[in-house]
């Protein structure tokens, strides 16, 4: 971490259901980084789902945060000098930095089905190796390649003022390295096409995508280092990428180990019975926080 970088972490829970104690280890560890260095740490309510998030779910996540112990100095309860914290209140921005990318060429209009990409991964590929990757799943999570063979020519969605009813690409630099190094796992080296393809910055139905709002908001709100998941260190490559075409400070990175069942799955929202408010009625917050950074098993939350 750069010294001379004032410290600025986040916390960005989705307010889709109550949070977890695997959200409670990576948000205490975001927590404890921001107090080790001294920083500030923000809380944004990352609510762009407009289909699942609700407003108690939000209010039930601050409760849920401060019962750990867990404390912020901006945010949606708070205020601070980067509002609105609720992204859903962020859309006027989210469209200037869409006309930023659109203008620099590296976004297109994606009209195709979920069957037009399939039959695409499904036909025959001559590799040619100067533009494209013949993969048609990422070695690194199995996950479904975008065929490069359906993006359209770059003159396609130049002349847009707005994003309109559709979809929206990032045209990816394929064959270009993405590294970085993760603060947990060390250096971490993807390759764009091989691991990940053109991936969305905009949906159809008039709202960022994941990973065009959160580098968006990490740049306005001077985030410094971003704290979560290991399963989302993908994601990280790929916001890399946005960073790297807005000419933006690329943030720190830390993933965390991701708290899983005795048989090895990961934690959800289903899990009712590990939310954070459920294990507290149990222990307290102080051995919450113990066991949460001792173990990343549920092994005795149950």
């Amino acid at each position: 971490m750069n010294s001379k970088t004032p410290y600025r972490g986040r916390l960005a829970p989705s307010p889709t259901g109550f949070l977890h104690i695997g959200h409670a280890r990576t948000f205490y560890e975001a927590y404890r980084r921001a107090r080790e260095h001294n920083g500030i740490l923000i809380l944004r309510n990352d609510d762009l789902d407009r289909g699942r998030s609700r407003t108690e779910f939000a209010l039930a996540a601050m409760q849920d945060l401060r019962a750990l112990g867990i404390e912020w100095q901006e945010g949606p309860d708070t205020g601070g000098p980067y509002e609105p914290y609720n992204q859903s209140e962020r859309q006027r921005l989210y469209l200037a930095y869409w006309r930023r990318l659109h203008a620099t060429g590296c976004i297109y209009p994606c009209e195709h089905s979920r069957k037009d990409i399939v039959d695409a991964l499904q036909a025959p590929h001559e590799e040619d190796a100067s533009t494209q990757s013949s993969t048609t799943h990422s070695p690194v999570n199995g996950e479904q390649i975008y065929p490069v063979e359906l993006r359209p020519s770059v003159s396609i969605g130049r002349d847009a003022t707005e994003p309109g009813n559709v979809n929206w690409r990032f045209r990816l630099p394929y064959g270009e390295s993405i590294e970085f190094h993760d603060g947990h796992y060390g250096p971490r080296h993807y390759v764009a096409g091989r691991d990940f393809g053109d991936f969305l910055v905009w949906r159809k139905d008039g709202y960022p995508s994941y990973e065009f709002a959160v580098v968006i908001d990490d740049i306005e709100m001077r985030i410094s280092e971003v704290v979560r998941g290991s399963d989302l260190l993908l994601s990280t490559a790929r916001q890399i990428c946005i960073y790297r075409q807005l000419q933006a400070p690329i943030p720190e990175f830390y993933h965390c180990e991701l708290v899983r069942s005795a048989d090895g799955r990961r934690l959800a929202k289903r899990d009712s019975a590990l939310t954070i408010r459920e294990v507290l009625k149990k222990i307290s917050p102080e051995e919450l926080r113990n066991r949460l950074m001792q173990t990343t098993s549920i092994g005795g939350f149950d």
